[in-house]
């Protein structure tokens, strides 16, 4: 959605109101006592009334601004700046543009939105031939790292492990210049460490429609060809990776490069909520204007329990 179509869209606070009430019922209510779906609409009160229990419910209750103090506004500006356009905002820049005084409520106002942003991906599993490996994002050394000798390389402290995944699908006479497989879906997911079991579970929950994967030679990926049909594993040389996982390592390049850009410190508790966006908008990147609209979506259906001290 273009910045001035936006304006013209959402003037001020009733207008953003109104459009958040007509995804909410288009999405339906659940009262949160009997888990009744049919209510009245208190105009006077602004709030949802069930039928059954006489149970009131807010228009923001059980959905991703459930609690919130913020302006109905300032919501709907923060989604239209993290989905008009492929990078992102900071925190920080949306304060700015909001004009608000305290940093905080808009830190977490930004986080929860990220997090239903995951949510929504959670619901797609990958399917058919996908392609696997692990990238590492550079975070913010732990506190109880701190006071520690500092690793190098992959097993260094300010280094965060990163399961990606993409589908990828072999392209029938590419023409020139064209790459070989065409991406579908990639989900990214932050993990503690490397080892086949924790490897297992992840892949077990979010590419249980794979039929064949691709991997490189790593003892982390000697027990998939248990879940997935066929796993083709293979030593790959660093010149090759590009090659043989083209899409893993363009995606893991890509989101490296929006958070070092965009971002300055990222701790490593709070990285899966950077990944989430980046995957999201990069599984709708060809939704357009709709975008802003999907995200609303995920917001009216998704009651958002992101709850942390500020970091």
């Amino acid at each position: 959605m273009s910045l001035i179509n936006f304006i013209e869209q959402f003037p001020g606070e009733a207008s953003c109101k109104q459009k958040f009430k007509e995804y909410r019922d288009q999405v339906g209510v659940v009262c949160p006592r009997c888990k009744g779906k049919d209510h009245y609409w208190k105009r006077d009160k602004e709030q949802y009334e069930c039928k059954n229990c006489k149970t009131r419910i807010t228009l923001k209750s059980g959905t991703v601004m459930h609690k919130s103090k913020l302006p109905f506004r300032y919501w709907f500006i923060a989604m239209h700046l993290l989905t008009s356009t492929k990078k992102s905002f900071s925190a920080k820049e949306i304060q700015r543009q909001l004009g608000h005084k305290r940093y905080h409520p808009i830190w977490h106002m930004v986080h929860k939105l990220r997090s239903s942003m995951g949510k929504r991906d959670g619901e797609y599993v990958l399917a058919g031939r996908i392609e696997l490996d692990e990238g590492y994002f550079s975070t913010e050394v732990p506190e109880e790292e701190k006071n520690r000798l500092l690793k190098r390389g992959r097993g260094s402290q300010k280094k965060s492990k990163v399961l990606v995944m993409a589908e990828s699908t072999m392209v029938e006479s590419p023409k020139k210049g064209q790459k070989p497989r065409r991406i579908g879906y990639l989900k990214m997911r932050a993990i503690e460490d490397l080892k086949s079991e924790t490897i297992d579970e992840i892949v077990k929950g979010m590419a249980s429609g794979a039929e064949e994967v691709d991997t490189d030679g790593s003892t982390s990926y000697v027990n998939l060809k248990r879940y997935i049909p066929r796993h083709n594993s293979q030593v790959i040389p660093k010149e090759k990776v590009g090659e043989v996982l083209p899409w893993v390592h363009i995606a893991i390049s890509n989101a490296k490069r929006q958070l070092i850009n965009t971002f300055h410190d990222i701790k490593p508790e709070f990285l899966q909520n950077y990944l989430d966006e980046f995957c999201y908008k990069f599984n709708r990147r060809y939704y357009g204007e709709a975008l802003f609209n999907r995200l609303l979506v995920a917001c009216v259906s998704y009651k958002n329990e992101f709850r942390c001290k500020y970091g």
